[in-house]
């Protein structure tokens, strides 16, 4: 009898293998758009490049190695080698890539990318659901600006064709990571009232955030749950032993729960609201523990970096990179690879529920629940 390990093993690659398939055969990337606009907000897992317009190089990643295979080998801000997950969620329901970060849009000309009417990317590195998370553009922040961007769209729709927009478009949120890595850091053996205090104070943020941007007009989100933060690269090197930091992970999962309560509350109590949760917790874990399974022979280390683990030292224009980049799970100590990020991506879209509940990222898009 197989074991619940390989068994889920078995299960994963017979789905990435599924809906592999399904892609090549619909032809990614060249359908019509089945939503009239993605609105992205969150961290460095969603960043395209609002960090680039802030001062200071912190939190930057508009520099070489990154986006060594984007189209030019251009490094744009997006940490990862390429595209990352905001770009091959936007792919699945229609778009080429991401839409345009926001503190790019006085620099645009189009005039739909200007006026928001395809979407628009607010996601900071750095930033977390609590505005004390971070030095960046907090998701309050964030908020308020799609806030003005909606403003500016009741300048050319009516308010009727606005709402109907907002309530047909995708609303995709990636947060919480830093949240959970900051309280960690500062502590390292918290008791059981601390962490229900950082749960609770986390949760009626996150909340707040949801419900402003409901008023606001959004109906369908896309919720990319915290990762295994403590497998990644540079959580390895933490730890003596070189192994995962369990205590991390486990509060990882921890929020993950408490926010999927948190969502199926709202999504009674606020009419018309529906969701879907990509997990990036559970595809992570199960990459980890069957790698081959999904194509990686490294998930230790990183692609990009140096020092242990590739991890101990960042990024950079004067470290060594990895050859062959869809081998790996992560680019840097912290991010994955472009090839991860469009596995995530596919099996957020149609994947078992494992990775993609109460609905998919399909179903929500095309009504289907």
């Amino acid at each position: 009898m197989s074991s619940p390990t390989s068994t889920a093993a078995l299960l994963f690659a017979a789905a990435v293998a599924a809906v592999c398939f399904v892609a090549a055969a619909n032809g990614e990337g060249k359908a019509k758009a089945k939503a009239p606009a993605v609105y992205v907000f969150g961290d460095s897992t969603m960043d395209v490049g609002n960090n680039n317009y802030l001062p200071g190089n912190s939190s930057k990643a508009n520099f070489p190695h990154y986006g060594v295979d984007f189209p030019r080998s251009t490094p744009t801000g997006r940490f990862s080698n390429g595209f990352n997950g905001a770009d091959f969620l936007a792919k699945r329901v229609g778009f080429k890539r991401s839409p345009p970060p926001y503190l790019s849009l006085p620099h645009k000309s189009t005039s739909q990318i200007h006026r928001g009417l395809i979407g628009v990317n607010f996601a900071s590195a750095g930033s977390g659901i609590l505005n004390t998370t971070g030095s960046t553009i907090t998701m309050s922040k964030q908020i308020e600006d799609f806030a003005t961007l909606k403003s500016q769209i009741l300048s050319k729709l009516s308010p009727k064709r606005a709402d109907f927009l907002l309530s047909k478009s995708i609303f995709i949120i990636s947060s919480g990571g830093n949240d959970a890595f900051a309280f960690f850091s500062q502590n390292k053996s918290p008791n059981a009232t601390v962490v229900k205090l950082f749960i609770d104070t986390f949760v009626s943020n996150y909340a707040s955030h949801i419900k402003k941007l409901y008023d606001l007009g959004a109906r369908k989100f896309e919720v990319i749950d915290v990762t295994t933060m403590g497998c990644c690269p540079y959580a390895r090197t933490l730890n003596p032993t070189g192994e995962c930091i369990d205590a991390l992970n486990e509060l990882a999962k921890v929020l993950n729960d408490a926010v999927r309560v948190l969502w199926n509350q709202l999504s009674t109590q606020l009419q018309g609201l529906k969701y879907s949760v990509g997990s990036s917790y559970e595809l992570v874990s199960t990459a980890l523990a069957n790698p081959n399974s999904v194509g990686f022979i490294e998930v230790k280390s990183a692609c990009c970096g140096g020092g242990k683990f590739n991890a101990e030292i960042w990024c950079a224009p004067n470290t060594t990179f990895c050859s062959d980049r869809t081998k790996y799970l992560f680019w840097d100590s912290l991010h994955p690879t472009q090839a991860a990020s469009k596995l995530a991506a596919f099996m957020f879209y149609n994947g078992p529920p494992q990775f993609a509940s109460p609905i998919t990222l399909k179903q929500l898009v095309e009504d289907t629940y």
